[in-house]
C-alpha cells in the first residue's frame, strides 16, 4: 500500500496492466533468443519504449508511472535487470529519437518494422529495407552505447559517425564517452594532406583522412617557458605518455619506437616517432615540431617516407604515410604546400595542457580512468 500512495488508484489498473505487457513481452523475447543476443535486445527496448511513449506522452498514465512500473516489474520477474525506471526512460528515448528521424536517417529507409502478431501487444522487431552496413553496425553496438550517443550528441550524422566508428572499433562506454567529450567527430578529417593525389583507391583515402585528427589535444605537456621548450621535449612527454597519446591518435595505432633510426646510401636518418597502422596497413611517420608549421619540414618528411618505404615497408603494405605535428598552422597554406609531394603526408597541430580552457582539462579523463579505457 505504501508504494502506492502517489499513484491515481484509478489507474492502478491500467498500471497493472503494463506491467503484465511488458513482462509478457520479455519472456517472449527470451524464449525467441535463448541469450540476449543484441539485435533482440534492441527490438525489445525499441518496442517498450514506443509502448511507454504512446502511452506516456498522450496523458494517458498519470505522474509515476514509470517508476510504478519498473518497481513491479522487478517483483514479476526476480532479478530482472536493465529495468530501472531511467532506462525505461532511456528505451522511451531511443524510440522516439530514431523515431523522429525515420525519413532522414540513412539507417533507417521504414520504421522498425514490427510483425502482426494479435498476442503480442510489443511486437518484436524485423529489420527490412535498411542499408547493410549501417545496420550491421547499428546493432552491434549496446544499448548503453545507444543511449550516451543519443543524450550527448544531437546532430543525426554525429550520431551515425559515433555508431560506425564506436562498432568498428569495439569501443567500451567510457572509450565512447572520451571521445564524445573530445568532440572526435568535428576533429577528424580536416587535416590539410595530399591523399587525394597520393594515395591509389578512394576507400584508402577515406580510412586516411578518418585516421588522423587537424588538431591533437596532449594534455600531458606542458610548456611553461615556449623559448626553452623544443621538439625532443615535446618527443620525451609522448613516448613517457605513449598510451595516453594513442588513446588520442586511435586505437589502431602500434607504437614501434622513437629516433627511429633508418640506414640510407650509408647516411643515418631518426624518424621522431615511428607508428604502425592496422586499419591502414602502412608506417606512420610523425615528425615533431615546437613552432608554426614552414614548408620546408615538408622535404624532411618526404625524405623519411621515401626511405621507410625503401628500407622498412613489408610486402602487402600500403606506401607509409607522414603527419607533420606542429604547434600551429594556416590550414589552406599548410594544404597548398603539401599538395604537390608524391608521399602521402598531412599537417596537424597540438594543444599543451596549459593552452587548453579550464572546461576542457575537467572532461579529460585522469590516469586510473585511461587505465580502464585501455
Amino acid at each position: 500500500m505504501e508504494e502506492n500512495k502517489n499513484i491515481n488508484s484509478g489507474n492502478s489498473v491500467p498500471y497493472n496492466e503494463a506491467v503484465q505487457i511488458i513482462k509478457t513481452a520479455i519472456l517472449q523475447s527470451r524464449t525467441k533468443a535463448a541469450s540476449f543476443v543484441n539485435k533482440e535486445i534492441l527490438s525489445l527496448y525499441y518496442n517498450i519504449g514506443k509502448y511507454i511513449s504512446l502511452n506516456s506522452r498522450n496523458g494517458y498514465w498519470g505522474q509515476g508511472a514509470i517508476e510504478y512500473i519498473s518497481t513491479h516489474l522487478q517483483k514479476e520477474l526476480p532479478g530482472l535487470r536493465g529495468f530501472s525506471a531511467s532506462n525505461i526512460k532511456s528505451m522511451r528515448m531511443f524510440y522516439e529519437e530514431w523515431h523522429c528521424e525515420v525519413s532522414n536517417s540513412p539507417i533507417i529507409t521504414g520504421e522498425f518494422e514490427v510483425t502482426d502478431n494479435e498476442e503480442a501487444i510489443i511486437r518484436q522487431l524485423q529489420l527490412t529495407n535498411y542499408e547493410e552496413k549501417m545496420i550491421s553496425d547499428f546493432l552491434q553496438i549496446g544499448f548503453t552505447h545507444h543511449s550516451l550517443i543519443l543524450t550527448k550528441v544531437k546532430d543525426v550524422p554525429e550520431r551515425l559517425f559515433y555508431i560506425k566508428t564506436c562498432a568498428q572499433n569495439g569501443w567500451t562506454v567510457e572509450t565512447l564517452k572520451f571521445h564524445i567529450k573530445e568532440d572526435l567527430f568535428k576533429k577528424l578529417g580536416g587535416i590539410p594532406n595530399n591523399f587525394k593525389q597520393t594515395l591509389s583507391t578512394e576507400e584508402f583515402r577515406k580510412k586516411a583522412i578518418l585516421a588522423f585528427k587537424d588538431e591533437y589535444l596532449l594534455d600531458f605537456v606542458n610548456i611553461e617557458d615556449p623559448e626553452l621548450f623544443d621538439e625532443r621535449m615535446l618527443e620525451k612527454d609522448i613516448v613517457a605518455n605513449i598510451s595516453k597519446f594513442i588513446l588520442h591518435a586511435g586505437s589502431k595505432f602500434c607504437f614501434i619506437g622513437n629516433q627511429y633510426r633508418v640506414v640510407v646510401l650509408e647516411k643515418e636518418i631518426f624518424i621522431d616517432l615511428l607508428f604502425f597502422n592496422r586499419t591502414l596497413n602502412c608506417l606512420v611517420a610523425i615528425e615533431l615540431k615546437r613552432g608554426a608549421f614552414r614548408p620546408e619540414y615538408l622535404g624532411q618528411l618526404h625524405l623519411y617516407l621515401q626511405a621507410l618505404d625503401d628500407k622498412e615497408r613489408q610486402h602487402g603494405e600500403n606506401p607509409s604515410i607522414g603527419i607533420l605535428l606542429c604547434k600551429e598552422a594556416d590550414k589552406a597554406f599548410a594544404e597548398y604546400a603539401v599538395r604537390d609531394y608524391n608521399k602521402p603526408m598531412g599537417v596537424a597541430t597540438y594543444l599543451a595542457h596549459n593552452e587548453m580552457p579550464d572546461d576542457l582539462k575537467k572532461n579529460l579523463p585522469d590516469i586510473d580512468e585511461l587505465k580502464k579505457l585501455l
